[in-house]
């Protein structure tokens, strides 16, 4: 069949999502693919190849050697580490993006995939229950960079009919990999201090609300969007996409039954600010309509998930 590519495969999601397509498609159809070789090593399931998306001529070479019809594009520097490097952040997440949707309409390829975040939202916007449509004033170059990917993404739909779909995906929180440099990655953290008896420090207040999704539902959420019909995907920027909101405390509260003696404290730093622009909560409705999209985890079938599994899981 017609191959796979993931670019970025190493991260958070895309060592799940590079898994779950390996089970769904078979390892000789996906190809994950990493700048950093080392990356590389935990995703022998299926064929790898150390790949940088800023190289053209390389990514071309590869598209064209498998055959590849089928891109998910998810490397990106994430909202806390973009802050520190913000040019460098904006001319990898935007020039990347641009080259693979100029590439998907040169090779006429199936679908592309790209995610978007909640950080297109900004202070001005409604906090609860962001609407779909709203006031978007990011003030993160990360957000930044996606309000503009989605503005592409839906450019190339509309005049290239390049089938590109995107979700703004909430906080991700996953055991299978560590935080790689997001606002939210606190709340993937957070499990690894408990379980090591560590006391745990909060970058964020302990009444800080943020839309949050379980890696399980992210990958579900993510293939569903991928396997639905062409014609039942009616919005070509980015889906709003949430599962379960909540706040430091309340994660902290649901890992203590589990870990009586776990302890935490609140020293909030510069990604607090990032967070307060963020939404509480986001209405995901139109996901919901268009192509069927539900989830499966709370917060506390989450917690019991992945103090399950983390600690037989190795690094």
């Amino acid at each position: 069949m017609d191959r796979i590519l993931i670019i970025g495969s190493a991260g958070q999601l895309g060592s799940e999502l590079s898994q779950a397509l390996t089970d769904m498609y078979g390892g000789e159809n996906v190809i994950a693919t990493d700048i950093n070789p080392a990356n590389l090593q935990k995703l022998d399931f299926c064929k790898t190849e150390v790949l940088d998306v800023m190289d053209k001529d390389a990514v071309r070479t590869l598209v064209k050697k498998e055959n590849v019809k089928q891109i998910y594009h998810l490397a990106a520097v994430l909202s806390a580490t973009g802050e520190k490097n913000p040019l460098f952040a904006w001319h990898l997440n935007m020039e990347s993006l641009l080259f693979i949707l100029e590439l998907a309409k040169e090779e006429k390829m199936d679908k592309i995939y790209w995610p978007s975040s909640i950080a297109v939202f900004g202070p001005n916007t409604p906090k609860i229950n962001t609407p779909q449509y709203c006031v978007k004033e990011p003030n993160t170059v990360y957000g930044i960079s996606k309000q503009a990917g989605e503005r592409w993404c839906e450019y190339y739909f509309q005049k290239f009919n390049v089938d590109v779909r995107s979700l703004r995906y909430p906080g991700l929180i996953g055991y299978k990999s560590l935080p790689g440099g997001g606002t939210t990655d606190y709340a993937v953290d957070i499990y690894h201090k408990a379980i090591a008896g560590e006391h745990f420090v909060s970058f964020l207040r302990e009444d800080s609300y943020l839309p949050m999704m379980y890696m399980p539902d992210a990958i579900k959420a993510t293939l569903d969007l991928m396997h639905a019909p062409k014609e039942k995907i009616k919005i070509r920027s980015s889906y709003n996409l949430a599962a379960i909101n909540f706040s430091p405390k309340e994660i902290f509260e649901s890992i203590k039954p589990h870990y009586p003696d776990f302890t935490i404290s609140f020293e909030p730093d510069f990604r607090q600010a990032i967070a307060d622009s963020w939404p509480d909560s986001v209405d995901d409705s139109r996901a919901r309509e268009d192509w069927g999209w539900s989830h499966d985890f709370d917060l506390e079938r989450m917690t019991a998930d992945i103090l399950k599994h983390l600690p037989s899981y190795s690094f």
